[in-house]
């Protein structure tokens, strides 16, 4: 599932180096959220990664992950405006600041992304 989900650069920058400093974690993020809560029934991936933007966005100081999930919503068939717009309901929601974070944040992500990411559904 994580093979599906991530991409090389975004598992790159979250996993390697953390058993340096926390011994067992990654491979706890692996197990328990790759091999447990994305494998439970009753959601899509598509809905599990709406989640996540809105999550993220709402927590902030948490750009590395929010890019991350970016990627990922493109890598799963999202298009670049689902994207976005998640960003913009949210901000009733949220707040316009933490919004506008999270849409700088996706901004970025997506002006990185590689044209054929898009709608790269496995």
């Amino acid at each position: 599932m994580l093979d599906r989900l991530q991409d090389e650069a975004t598992r790159e920058a979250t996993l390697p180096g953390l058993d340096a400093a926390a011994p067992g974690f990654a491979d706890w993020i692996v197990t328990a959220l790759f091999g447990g809560t994305y494998q439970r029934p009753g959601l899509s991936p598509r809905d599990r990664q709406l989640l996540n933007l809105a999550a993220l966005t709402a927590l902030g100081g948490v750009d590395p992950q929010l890019t991350g999930h970016v990627r990922t919503c493109l890598r799963i068939g999202m298009t670049r405006r689902e994207i976005t717009e998640t960003f913009v309901h949210l901000a009733p929601y949220i707040g316009v600041p933490k919004a506008l974070a999270g849409l700088r944040v996706a901004t970025a992500a997506l002006e990185d992304a590689a044209p054929a990411d898009e709608g790269a559904a496995p």
